[in-house]
């Protein structure tokens, strides 16, 4: 890891930036320190950190919680397992826009409330057509419609993710298994990923997260769905809280036409590899080189 710091991160951006627009763009972020600890701002990377100054991290977020949400939660950090590559795909054909997804995805990742906030948009399309400009994804009535197919999106977890490249200060990374992270007490709120993700898959805490404390999911990652702070960008990790434990995703577990198949690319037995292996599939925008990890396909 290069020696970045947020002071560094931080100077480069004035440098770059005309007075006015720097001032602008460090809004939110000067509205997120305002409520860091010491310790927060001083926290080093996630991956600089030892095994004992993690354990304090997490036992502070949980403590974290406790004051300002009035949740009581267990935050652990679950590593990437070895021989794992994860892997995602999407039955079109079944698919028939719900949004049921999208729901566990908010409740799992304790999304903010006001907002109704998800890492999944499900996009209605016209059938024979491959037209984002004109897909709605604020339909409200019955589905499926006629005429009509859905495509949800969400992050890609892309192994050559621009996410990734343009960060200045190495807040989000790619994991082992093929999970693209964020480290929210790293991410300094520039919101470079999200101008460079090409699915719009990122979103950024413009105010602090509201959600009652009975509403909050206890069973929490460090690098997942604790709840973030203001200021932060995130996105959907695979709920790696959970498939790093033998689990689906909450949105494949969620979805009643089963049009959602997640699994470990290396299993040869797996039912992403049978996918793969028996389906034409296909990746959003592959004229870009971004290698996605999730695949669609219609029966």
């Amino acid at each position: 890891m290069s020696d970045v710091t947020r002071r560094a991160a931080i100077a480069g951006l004035g440098a770059t930036l005309g007075a006015a627009a720097f001032a602008k763009a460090m809004e939110p972020l000067a509205k997120f320190t305002a409520d860091l600890t010491l310790d927060q701002f001083l926290q080093r990377h996630y991956r600089e950190l030892s095994p004992e100054d993690l354990e304090r991290v997490l036992r502070r977020v949980e403590e974290d919680t406790l004051r300002e949400h009035g949740a009581h939660v267990s935050v652990a950090d679950d590593k990437p397992i070895p021989g794992v590559q994860f892997g995602y795909a999407l039955n079109l054909s079944v698919c028939n826009g719900c949004r049921k997804c999208a729901e566990a995805c908010h409740e799992e990742n304790n999304h903010d409330r006001a907002s109704n906030q998800s890492y999944i948009r499900v996009f209605e399309m016209e059938q024979g057509s491959f037209d984002f400009e004109h897909a709605n994804t604020t339909y409200d009535h019955a589905v499926p419609a006629p005429g009509k197919y859905y495509m949800p999106v969400q992050c890609q977890q892309c192994d050559d993710a621009p996410c990734v490249s343009v960060c200045p200060v190495e807040a989000t990374w790619k994991e082992e298994d093929g999970i693209v992270v964020i480290d929210y007490d790293w991410c300094i709120g520039c919101r470079y990923c999200e101008a460079a993700c090409p699915y719009h898959a990122r979103r950024f805490n413009w105010s602090k997260p509201e959600i009652e404390a009975s509403e909050i999911n206890p069973d929490q990652g460090f690098l997942s769905n604790r709840v973030r702070p203001q200021g932060v960008v995130e996105k959907c990790h695979f709920c790696l809280h959970r498939t790093r434990r033998g689990k689906l995703p909450a949105c494949a577990e969620a979805c009643p036409t089963g049009a959602r198949v997640f699994g470990n690319l290396l299993d040869p037995d797996s039912p992403i590899r049978w996918v793969l292996d028996n389906k034409r599939v296909f990746v959003l925008k592959e004229e870009l080189g971004t290698r996605p990890r999730f695949f669609y396909f219609f029966d």
